[in-house]
């Protein structure tokens, strides 16, 4: 992929931003129209329900894993230098970490990709999770919260374990990545066969899984291309709430593939809310939404844990996950397990519920 003529036309960073936009923009659309939902995938089990969900997020993992495995077997990208295997990673943040985000996910009924694309679509008491979420993550991430963040991700980390990269620990070949990727969607196409969650949810969760491998893609081409070195990378949301705020109280001036994304994210979210009648303002006053305290908690959580979990279900759990890192699989694990644990305390089993339509959106 030759990005010269765009990186000419418009600088490094803006050429950064510009692809994040476009990664943001598919994102935005598909999740929204699968209602891609983290959250909804883990209680579908917890709570005994039809697995729709699940369905639409294991063909996103699946296609992610597949995809960006095959990316690295064919040699066609490298995440060697990346912030996953370039320098140690903490476990321990990783478990803590993805307990917090998981149990704010509950919570707040929403992890920071599906509340993005929700606050898109009209929900105002996700867009105020989304401003809690961006405070706290960047208190955590450049400001008064990072001592805690650092004393806590210090108990271990992956030198203890030998590295960080699940294939290379268990002395195996990059061809048993691609494997492994094909095993999750043959998992996944039966689950969605059993489940039918309906064409557009699963082409939704597809949609998911590639901008993911379109993200590694796009970023290591770019950075085989640019003067000023960058790391390659994929979607995460936590992190760019986080670096929006240097932005906004002037720590930082230049708008990259983090605030590309959160843009086009949205831009994509609503677009698609609008054009298939989905957009609806909803606030705290509707009938039976738990109380603003319970949505700041879960935010203020989601934030914190976030951040020293180093990404979101989709920062940690598709970008970090798709390239099999040890300290990203443990965050996504620790999430689940949050967020089953926290539903079950608070929320009790729900005999039950009421399946959703294919392709509704979950009243969060």
């Amino acid at each position: 992929m030759n990005l010269i003529p765009l990186i000419d036309a418009l600088g490094e960073t803006a050429a950064a931003a510009a692809g994040g936009a476009v990664l943001g923009l598919f994102f935005g659309f598909f999740a929204q129209r699968s209602a891609f939902c983290t959250r909804s995938a883990v209680l579908d089990i917890t709570r005994g329900r039809d697995l729709r969900a699940l369905a639409v997020w294991l063909a996103g993992f699946a296609i992610a894993v597949l995809g960006v495995q095959w990316l690295l077997y064919r040699g066609s990208i490298s995440v060697v230098e990346t912030r996953f295997f370039g320098t140690p990673q903490s476990l321990s943040g990783a478990v803590a970490g993805g307990l917090l985000f998981g149990a704010g996910m509950a919570l707040a009924r929403g992890c920071v990709s599906r509340l993005l694309v929700l606050g898109a679509s009209g929900n105002l008491r996700a867009l105020f999770c989304i401003l809690v979420i961006g405070l706290v993550g960047w208190m955590t991430y450049d400001g008064v919260l990072v001592p805690l963040r650092d004393w806590l991700g210090a108990f271990a980390n992956t030198t203890a374990i030998g590295g960080n990269d699940l294939l290379a620990l268990g002395g195996l070949e990059q061809g048993f990545g691609v494997a492994l990727g094909l095993a999750a969607a043959i998992a996944a196409a039966i689950v969605c066969y059993r489940a039918r969650p309906g064409l557009w949810s699963v082409l939704g969760g597809i949609g998911v899984g590639l901008t993911v491998v379109g993200g590694w893609f796009f970023t290591y081409q770019l950075s085989t291309q640019v003067f000023e070195p960058i790391q390659a990378e994929s979607l995460s949301f936590v992190r760019p709430l986080a670096t929006t705020a240097d932005l906004s109280i002037g720590a930082a001036t230049a708008v990259g593939l983090d605030q590309g994304l959160l843009a086009g994210t949205l831009i994509g979210a609503f677009l698609a809310a609008l054009s298939f009648r989905d957009f609806r303002l909803v606030g705290f006053g509707e009938p039976g939404t738990p109380s603003i305290l319970r949505y700041a908690a879960g935010s203020v959580l989601m934030g914190f844990g976030g951040i020293l979990a180093v990404g979101c279900t989709i920062g940690a759990g598709f970008t970090g996950g798709s390239v099999l890192a040890v300290s990203s699989l443990l965050a996504l694990i620790s999430m689940i397990a949050g967020t089953a644990l926290t539903d079950r305390l608070v929320d009790g089993r729900r005999a039950g519920a009421v399946s959703l339509p294919a392709g509704a959106m979950p009243a969060e």
